[in-house]
This record gives C-alpha cells, sequence and structure tokens, in this order.
C-alpha cells in the first residue's frame, strides 16, 4: 500500500512505497512520459529488488485539464502537489493571452521552489557544437522565485508607468531613461533571503558532493543593488556559516593585501589539499565566455532568475541541447520538489513517435537520487550512456540509419537496465 512522502526535523522522509504525482505535459508530453515511466519503474525494482515501488498518481495541468475542468493550473492539483511534496512533470504549453503567464512559473511561484537546479553533463557519442563537451561538467543553481519571475511590469502609458516616472522624477532619476514618455517599466527584486537561501543550496550541494569550486555569477558592475546586492549577501552567508569549510575570494584578496601573494598563494595550495570549497564570482557576460573556452574552470554555479535563464540553456547546448537536460525545482527548507524535462513542448513532433525522452528519464533519475534511491537513478543514467555509445536512441541523437522511435528508446532503455 502506498504512503505519503514527508519532511521530519528537515530530513525528507520515505516510504518504499511512495505515491508520486505526474503532470505528463502538452504536446510530446505524453509520449515522451509513456517511454520514461517503464524505464524508472525498471530501475527501482531491478535496484531495490521489488522492494520498493513507485504508486503513480495522474494530476491535471495545462491543455488538457483546460479542456476537462476550464483551468490551466486546478487548484486540486496544487494541493495535491503541497501533499505529496515531490511530483514530475512533462513540458506544459504556455497560454497566451490569457491565464498564467508561464504554468511553470506558476507552480514554482506557488509552491516557492526556490532553487532551480540543472546538472550539466556529457554523454559520449551526442552530438554537440563545440570541441570538448565532455569538459562540461557543471550544476547551475538558479534563484527561481525574484527577479523577472516577479512578473512586475507597466506598460507604457499606463497609470502605473506613470507612476513610476514621477517617482523616478522626484528622486533625480528619470533622466536615466532615453524615452521617458514611451517607456513600460519592469521591476526586478532581489532580496538578501532570496539570495541566501539559493546559495545556501548550492554551497550544501557543493560541500556534500565534493565539488572543489562555487561561482556566483553575476553582473554586480552595472546593477550594484540587486545583482551586487546577490554577491555580497552570498559572500557574507557564506563566510558566516561555512568559513572553515571555504576559502572565498574576498578572503583571499585581503591575506594578499596584507601579508603578500606568495602567501595568498600557500594559503590558497593549502585550502584545496584540504578539499575546502572555493568559493569566486564573475561577471555573467565573461562567465558565458569561460564556460565556451574553459568550462573545466566550474563546479558549482549560482545565479539569479534571468542570467540562470540564458545560461543553463546555453550550457545544455554545449553538451547536446535541452533534449537530454534534466532539471528540477526545488525547496529544501519543505522538501517540496517537481522534477522536469526542461525543453518545450514541440507540437511539430507530438503523435509522430520520434520525440527524445531523455530530459524526463534523467529528471526522473534526479528525483530518485533526490529521494534517497541513488541506486536505480545510477542505472538509468548507466543505461543512458550504453545507449548513445551503441547510436541508438532517437533520431536527434544518432545519424538516421540507427534512429529509434520514442517508444523504441524507452524500451531499450528498460532491456539495458534489466540486463
Amino acid at each position: 500500500m502506498s504512503a505519503l512522502i514527508e519532511m521530519k526535523n528537515n530530513r525528507l522522509m520515505v516510504p518504499d512505497n511512495p505515491e508520486i504525482p505526474y503532470l505528463q505535459g502538452d504536446g510530446i508530453g505524453p509520449e515522451i512520459w509513456q517511454a520514461a515511466q517503464p524505464v524508472l519503474d525498471a530501475a527501482v525494482k531491478r535496484a531495490y529488488q521489488g522492494q520498493r515501488e513507485i504508486d503513480w498518481l495522474p494530476l491535471l495541468a495545462g491543455e488538457r485539464a483546460h479542456e476537462l475542468v476550464d483551468e490551466w493550473l486546478p487548484q486540486q492539483t496544487i494541493m495535491e502537489l503541497k501533499r505529496h511534496l515531490v511530483a514530475i512533470k512533462g513540458p506544459m504549453t504556455t497560454p497566451v493571452g490569457t491565464g498564467h503567464r508561464s504554468i511553470n512559473v506558476a507552480l514554482r511561484q506557488t509552491l516557492d521552489l526556490y532553487a532551480c537546479w540543472r546538472p550539466i553533463r556529457y554523454f559520449a557519442g551526442v552530438p554537440s557544437p563545440v570541441k570538448y563537451p565532455e569538459r562540461v561538467c557543471i550544476d547551475l543553481f538558479r534563484e527561481n522565485t525574484e527577479d523577472i519571475y516577479a512578473g512586475i511590469e507597466a506598460p507604457a502609458d499606463s497609470n502605473a508607468a506613470q507612476s513610476l516616472k514621477k517617482w523616478l522624477q522626484e528622486t533625480n532619476q528619470l533622466q536615466r531613461v532615453r524615452f521617458p514618455d514611451t517607456a513600460a517599466f519592469g521591476i526586478k527584486p532581489i532580496s538578501k533571503e532570496g539570495s541566501q537561501r539559493l546559495i545556501q543550496a548550492a554551497v550544501d550541494y557543493a560541500l556534500k558532493n565534493h565539488r572543489h569550486y562555487l561561482t556566483l555569477v553575476h553582473k554586480g558592475n552595472i546593477m550594484k543593488e540587486t545583482e551586487g546586492g546577490f554577491k555580497k549577501w552570498g559572500y557574507q552567508l557564506i563566510e558566516k556559516k561555512y568559513a572553515k569549510q571555504t576559502l572565498t575570494m574576498p578572503r583571499l584578496e585581503k591575506i594578499k593585501k596584507e601579508q603578500g601573494e606568495a602567501v595568498a598563494q600557500q594559503v590558497r595550495q593549502q585550502a584545496q589539499a584540504q578539499g575546502m570549497l572555493i568559493v569566486n564570482d564573475i561577471i555573467c557576460d565573461n562567465f558565458f565566455q569561460q564556460a565556451l573556452l574553459f568550462p573545466e574552470h566550474f563546479d558549482v554555479v549560482a545565479t539569479m532568475n534571468l542570467n540562470g535563464d540564458y545560461l543553463s540553456d546555453a550550457l545544455a547546448a554545449q553538451v547536446g541541447g535541452l533534449g537530454i537536460a534534466p532539471g528540477s525545482n526545488i525547496n529544501f527548507q519543505t522538501g517540496c520538489a517537481i522534477f522536469e524535462a526542461t525543453h518545450g513542448t514541440a507540437p511539430q513532433l507530438a503523435g509522430k513517435n520520434c520525440a527524445n525522452p531523455t530530459s524526463q528519464i534523467l529528471s526522473g533519475a534526479m528525483m530518485l537520487e533526490y529521494l534517497g534511491w541513488g541506486k536505480a537513478a545510477e542505472m538509468i543514467r548507466k543505461a543512458v550512456a550504453q545507449a548513445i555509445a551503441m547510436q541508438k536512441a532517437t533520431p536527434d541523437l544518432v545519424p538516421a540509419a540507427a534512429a529509434l522511435s520514442t517508444s523504441q528508446y524507452g524500451q531499450l532503455l528498460v532491456k539495458l537496465i534489466n540486463s
């Protein structure tokens, strides 16, 4: 009999037979879920000899929900997600001109899923636009509730825009707006609390997984109070809570200034030898360049919402695209988490049995690892690597002559897991 996952004493309590909701999604969503579910079930069964099993609970959202109950994101779905804590979803259509700006944004905001965690890894054999995709091994933590996700905008010529212009004039800032009479405005909130809880999640992950570097990515040279605040508050948190486990660049710069470069270099070498986490920061445009030229210089990255949106997709492109990029949205304080395929609904491929389900499958592996079922998760990743190395996958990953359908690819992964 299935039971609910619970959060007790800051720890996720997972029964052997948890009930886990799934939202299959729109467009290619149903097809990739039909391929992914048997893979997840096979890995759990094989890893734990049938002693563990997931009871899947279907929930409504997206186009199907709109057709049946005239809501894009029913309140009942939200209630069940809160009750079950952990869920998995496919890609969702963003309604145009009505309803939520985005179902994904609505879920993240409503459930306060403040950390978007995307591990970017390369599987040998996947086509890539860069020479050395195997050098990319980066975990990106993107703040998921502030910045542009706040959605605070004032259309040009609106009363709200007029009020903002009046305030800017009163504070002697209106001259900074090049064309104030036709300008629309957006407000970019970045808070200390929001920044620090995201950065704490990134630090905790880096320490737990023995990663060497944590990089705070920002545009604080221009936006000094918002993105600059993210950097400042991040260093403050780390110095206060993780001083014995980390070496930050501000601390190293202070040593260099007071004791000389030789001493600073020695301190850095000692920190690395002791397995301490080195924490630095970089301007976001420079990070784009460095991630292309020297991706091996980065392990874990923490950044704000808009930067993270660009960077996660760009990094995914280096290892083959969003079709193989898993993702998650997590509140590490409440335990609530949704794992998801990171790509779009691809309606042009719907019903053709040719879509790539790897992102959904690897997101499922992330979910299993989050539950503490790491053995099953590793079986899935190994099977994906084997299939791609064999050049047996969907058309976007392998030559046409070797390509499998969505369902055939899923069946192959189940076979590899059971072999």
